[in-house]
């Protein structure tokens, strides 16, 4: 008998099995360890030397915009069968189908962490498709629930007033966080899907509080004074305040991590050596950075969780500061989600405080459910509040769009009251 022939079909399924091998490699590298994960890290994973990685991806900007496609190509999926089931799901109730798609959405963002990542916190590429896959919307995706959400209004479940592409908006950007630790935690991704669709269409909010009522509470004066004091504030060491006021925008036109102090130094017309005695290294200037904008929100959740306020009217002026703190300090926000982006998604953030907000929002809760404000069960007070400290943030590009007062309205309706239509 002659030697077995292998053929290049053989080659070919071998070659494409080592491929997703890598990809899946990379993906659980880049989802536990972040984007700072080298291909030297990816190689040793995979049981491959480096030099065979090569064969298969040029660099690990092609490995990263292969993530990417294979990313959106399972939204678009979760898209075309959502439509499909819209047709033949009549029986279940309008709640339920949209739920049905809230949770493929999470479900296709935790198979995806490393490219959801990617896509929360993008930064320039000079690779343009790279850059182009990071900044692609789900727009099938949010067309179909878009659709979806029609089909609950016609069928008497939401609201007339309710403004549904911005709804669907909301609801899928909230979709696709379920793929984040942060939020997720242990929890598996339908029942935090199903718990956050749950408070963005129904609301916590026992009762339906007024525009009015939230507007005069003392929660929402005691953060309107927060937000007025930032304005008031002053750096004390003029060139510290240079070299962040210049790292801020370097950070955002290049990216975190493709900024140098170098860079930095050269943009404020100093010396490498002063800016390091200055301010130290660059993750040194990124938490100095940060430090500065996480008190801001904490001088805010502070006074208004001191104040004499129910809970529903403290949750309220709570997304009141994020929401300001957001479109005031934007650069900062951005730099954070840039930093987070190389980082592992449990590295304690410099600006956030995370445990301390969880802290803080359990307690509000369990005051809220032990006073019937609140009406939403939930498999666990964890789950519950990091859902809450979820949907309390609007999305940057809604805010943009309409601008703070109109986005608070917003969170008001998909966090407190709710936007179905209640019978009188």
């Amino acid at each position: 008998m002659g030697r077995p022939q292998v053929t290049r079909a053989g080659h070919a399924i071998a070659g494409g099995a080592r491929r997703a091998e890598i990809l899946q490699t990379a993906a659980s590298l880049i989802a536990t360890s972040g984007l700072r994960t080298s291909l030297q890290e990816i190689a040793d994973a995979a049981g491959i030397l480096p030099g065979s990685l090569y064969h298969h991806f040029e660099s690990k900007e092609a490995i990263l915009v292969e993530l990417l496609r294979r990313y959106h190509a399972d939204l678009d999926r979760v898209a075309e069968q959502a439509l499909v089931r819209l047709d033949e799901t009549q029986s279940r109730s309008a709640f339920d189908r949209v739920t049905d798609l809230g949770a493929a959405i999470a479900r296709c963002a935790v198979a995806h962490r490393a490219a959801l990542q990617m896509s929360f916190y993008e930064s320039p590429s000079p690779n343009p498709e790279l850059t182009e896959l990071t900044q692609r919307l789900p727009t099938a995706t949010m067309d179909a629930m878009l659709q979806t959400l029609r089909a609950a209004r016609w069928g008497g479940y939401l609201r007339s007033d309710v403004d549904l592409p911005l709804l669907a908006d909301r609801v899928c950007q909230t979709m696709l966080q379920v793929g984040l630790d942060v939020m997720r935690h242990n929890a598996a991704a339908d029942k935090v899907a199903v718990l956050m669709c749950r408070i963005l269409l129904e609301g916590l909010a026992s009762g339906t509080p007024t525009d009015a009522e939230l507007d005069g509470s003392p929660a929402f004066a005691a953060a309107d004074d927060a937000i007025a004091s930032w304005r008031g504030d002053t750096e004390q060491d003029d060139k510290a305040a240079l070299v962040r006021a210049v790292a801020r925008s370097e950070f955002g036109r290049r990216g975190y991590e493709n900024t140098t102090v170098r860079d930095i130094a050269a943009a404020a017309g100093l010396g490498t050596g002063t800016v390091y005695r200055v301010i130290g290294s660059k993750d040194e200037l990124l938490a100095s950075i940060m430090q500065s904008f996480g008190s801001k929100i904490a001088v805010g959740w502070t006074n208004v969780l001191r104040s004499e306020s129910s809970a529903i009217e403290k949750l309220d002026a709570l997304s009141w500061v994020n929401t300001n703190v957001l479109g005031q300090f934007g650069d900062e926000f951005r730099i954070q989600l840039a930093w987070m982006r190389q980082s592992p998604p449990d590295t304690p953030n410099p600006g956030w405080l995370f445990t301390t907000r969880l802290r803080q929002i359990k307690s509000l809760l369990t005051e809220a459910v032990r006073s019937g404000e609140i009406r939403v069960d939930s498999p666990s007070k964890e789950m519950l509040a990091r859902a809450v400290i979820g949907i309390g943030w609007v999305p940057e590009n809604i805010l943009r769009e309409r601008g703070t007062r109109a986005s608070q309205l917003l969170v008001r309706d998909t966090s407190l009251r709710g936007v179905v239509d209640r019978p009188d």
